[in-house]
Order: structure tokens, then sequence, then C-alpha cells
């Protein structure tokens, strides 16, 4: 087997090896300065982005001057992305498509102004795959989002572009959002730690607010457990929701022994075999460490899979039957890929079994509170099965085809989009071609403290690789 073509940023300049909480360190206590931060991140992107695509819109310059005065925050100075699906004032938002001309957004969208206050310094805009539908980015046209692991390999979706900077070592943390596994995928493809949050626990744009499910959440991507952790605490300082517990300043591991769920059937097929005997060291790791962990199925009725395609498939039809509306005269819905219109169309043959699917998806909520009553904790595989390589998802491929390759593989992570629950991947698994495997930790409603102590736990127990310069 030929080596992997792997891509690192890391270099000796003033971002150095360092993680976010290491940045910070190093910037409050004078060792390096905000502009030279900035300078040298700029110059990161720029080297690698010709090989992993990873950007949507760059704004450098004007990174170059908020870094010659940036904003207060504990961030204050540290380079970052937002996500191609959340609005930042003066940079187009292109949802990881080319089916229209994207014009500057107005005005910072709810998430953003609430990111951006904590001191981060946003280089520009990264790339998702079209409207985040797919597992993997590998537009026709914009060109793939490749894994700095591999580049032969996606880097997931649908935070592709965030996870491919942060993984590279470009940048120390980025924005990824989460309507089906879009922070904990590319977590588990680029061995970085990604935390969907709680349904509510961060502010949200107003569109997604407003969905019948809200299965959206925001969050990051980040190389350690230490900087998810103090992403989350900063955030709470900004925007805090008054209706859930308040995750707090998270430092260490915790004292409790948990009750753990362990799961390798999921929705579906459920896990390769090599996934399933990874995900089985794991558990096994858990229990050397002290936690009670039982093979149980995960409380997910037959139909879930079905129902969630099936509000998946509506937020296309939606998206494609109000293209014009959105977006004016340069609307080309010719331009939109084959998966896009494939969903499109099995809304439109399903339309009549959707309020069922809608009634059942909130019905998951109370199940999955039911069952944490009975365990702290559940353990599955973020994916089923190790990462294909490029072309496998390949969305020009007849849709039939993309959808049950995507079934089979993203068939864990929807479970907590539907509940609303809190879920983190975690690199603690390599395949046996050397590439990242993560391994999903999930919790009840508002527990995000116990996956982040269990994650520290886990992080010194078996220390995450790290891709090497």
């Amino acid at each position: 087997m030929e080596p992997a073509r792997r891509v690192s940023a890391v270099t000796d300049d003033a971002l150095g090896a360092l993680d976010t909480i290491g940045l910070v360190a190093a910037i409050q206590g004078g060792e390096v300065g905000v502009v030279e931060v900035v300078e040298a991140a700029v110059a990161r992107v720029q080297a690698v982005d010709e090989h992993l695509g990873a950007m949507a819109f760059t704004a450098f310059d004007r990174a170059r001057v908020e870094a010659r005065d940036p904003r207060g925050g504990f961030f204050a100075g540290v380079p970052t992305v937002v996500k191609d699906n959340c609005d930042v004032a003066g940079m187009p938002t292109r949802e990881g498509a080319d089916a229209w001309v994207g014009r500057p957004a107005r005005s910072d969208g709810d998430f953003a102004r609430m990111y951006l206050a904590t001191g981060l310094v946003a280089l520009g805009k990264s790339q998702l795959s079209e409207y985040g539908f797919s597992a993997v980015a590998e537009h026709p046209r914009l060109g793939p989002v490749r894994s700095p692991w591999s580049l032969d390999h996606p880097a997931g979706a649908s935070s592709a572009g965030a996870a491919a900077l942060v993984a590279s070592g470009a940048l120390p943390l980025a924005h990824a959002n989460d309507g089906g596994g879009s922070i904990r995928i590319p977590a588990a493809v680029n061995g970085l730690v990604g935390l969907k949050p709680t349904r509510g626990r961060l502010a949200q744009d107003k569109t997604l607010r407003e969905m019948p499910v809200r299965i959206v959440a925001d969050g990051v991507l980040t190389r350690s457990v230490r900087d998810t952790a103090a992403f989350f605490r900063e955030a709470e300082h900004v925007y805090r929701n008054l209706s859930l517990p308040p995750v707090g300043d998270i430092t260490r591991p915790g004292r409790k022994r948990l009750r753990v769920a362990l799961d390798t059937t999921g929705a579906g097929a459920g896990a390769s075999p090599e996934v399933a005997d990874l995900t089985r060291r794991t558990a096994a790791l858990l229990e050397e460490l002290g936690h009670r962990v039982d093979e149980v199925r995960a409380p997910a009725p037959d139909d879930f899979a079905d129902d969630f395609l099936l509000y998946w498939a509506t937020l296309a039809l939606f998206l494609v039957r109000t293209g014009r509306r959105h977006h004016g005269r340069t609307w080309d819905p010719t331009r939109l890929d084959n998966l896009t219109h494939g969903l499109a169309r099995h809304a439109t043959r399903q339309l009549h079994r959707l309020p069922g699917a809608v009634r059942r998806l909130k019905r998951s909520t109370s199940l999955a509170a039911a069952f944490h009553t009975s365990y702290d904790v559940t353990l599955t595989p973020t994916l089923g099965a190790v990462t294909p390589r490029l072309g496998h998802l390949d969305p020009t491929q007849p849709y039939e085809t993309v959808i049950e390759r995507l079934r089979e593989w993203v068939a864990f992570t929807p479970w907590q989009n539907a509940t609303g629950d809190p879920a983190i991947s975690l690199p603690l698994a390599t395949s046996a071609e050397g590439l990242p495997v993560g391994m999903m930790l999930g919790a009840g409603a508002g527990h995000e403290s116990v996956l982040l102590e269990l994650a520290y736990e886990l992080e010194e127990a078996r220390p995450f690789a790290v891709l090497q310069p």
C-alpha cells in the first residue's frame, strides 16, 4: 500500500504547533503579536488551500486590518473561519453551491455575532457540501475538499473546509455546524474534537430557529479537548440559554464513574467489522478506567432513518422551490447537483408522510430522555465505516447510488440531531489504512459537561494522533 499523500501547514512561525489555548497564552504573554499571528495564519491557509480546497471566500485584508485593533474577548486575535452557510457582514453566503451569484451579507447572523464577540478574527468562509446535504464535499465545479491526512480522501462534510484547515494546522479552531452529523463527521475523518451541543445551547440564525424540528446546532472543530471546552465557556459569557444548565469551565476529567451504553448497530446495516472492533476497543478502555459498559440497542425506532431522510429531503425541496425568491435572477437550479435534486424528488413523492415523520422525530426527545435515566453516556462509532476514497459519494452519480451509500456511512449521528441532545466525536482510533476513526459519545440534554470531562479522561489515557509536519 502506498503511503498517503498528506499536507501539514505547521511550520516555525507565530502559530507554531500551538492549539488555541496555547496560542491565547502566547498572545496574552506577549510572546507573539496578533498581527504576526494573523499573518502566519494567512500564509498557512494560502500554502495548503491549493491542495485542500477548503476556502469558500477569503477576507485576508479585512483580517489584517482587524488584527491591528482586535476586539476584546478571551480569543482576541485568534484566527478562524466561519462556515459558508452562516452570514457574516460583508461576505457572501453561498451554501457550498454555485447556482446563484452570492451577494455580501448586510449584517452578521446571530451565530456569527456571538462567535466573533469572543475575539476571534475571521479570515473568510470555509467550504461545505452543497447546502450541507452530503457527508462529503465533492462539488463538480468547485472541486472536492480533501483531508490533509490523505489527499485521496474527502474531508467529510458538511463542515469539510473547517475540518481540513484545523487538521492541517492552518488554523487552531473553526466554526462548524451539524444538521445530521456535520460537526462530528469531519471531526472523525480528520482526527479532531467535534462537539455538537444541546439544542439551543448557542445563539442561532433565525432560519434555523424556525425549522419544524430544530436539527441544526453550531459549534467548533478543534485539535484538543481543552480548546473545545474553552470555546463553550467563552460562548456562554456572550450568550446564555437560561433553560439549560451551564457548561461552565471544564478543565479536567470528572471523578464520577459512568454507566455507558455501547451500540454498534445504528440505523441500518450498523458498523463495518473494522469499525465495530475499534469501537469495542474504546469500550474496553472505558472499562479499564472504571466505567461500566453494557452493550445495548440505542432507543431509535425502526422507522427513524426513513423519517429523518424524509425531513432532510423536505429541506431540499423547500430550498429548490424558493431559490429564485431568495437569490433573484441569477438563480439557476440546473447547477444544483444530483443529490439535492434527488432529495427534492423524494420529498415530493413522500409529502403525505411528512406530518407523521415530524411527529415521530419530535417524540425522539422523550425516548432519549427515558434512555438516559438508565445510562449516562452512549458510545458508538461516529461513522459506520472507515472514510471512503474520493468519488465514492460523488454527487454527480445517480441519486439512488449516493443516498444508499450515505445511509450506510452516516448511520449513527442523526439521532442526536432529532433528539437535540449533545454528542462529541473524539479521534480515539486509527484505521488499518492509517486514517483517523472517530468514536462518538452522547449524553442527555444539557450534559455537555459530562462529555467534556469524559473526553479529557480519554484524551489523557489515549492521546490523539497528530498530523506530523
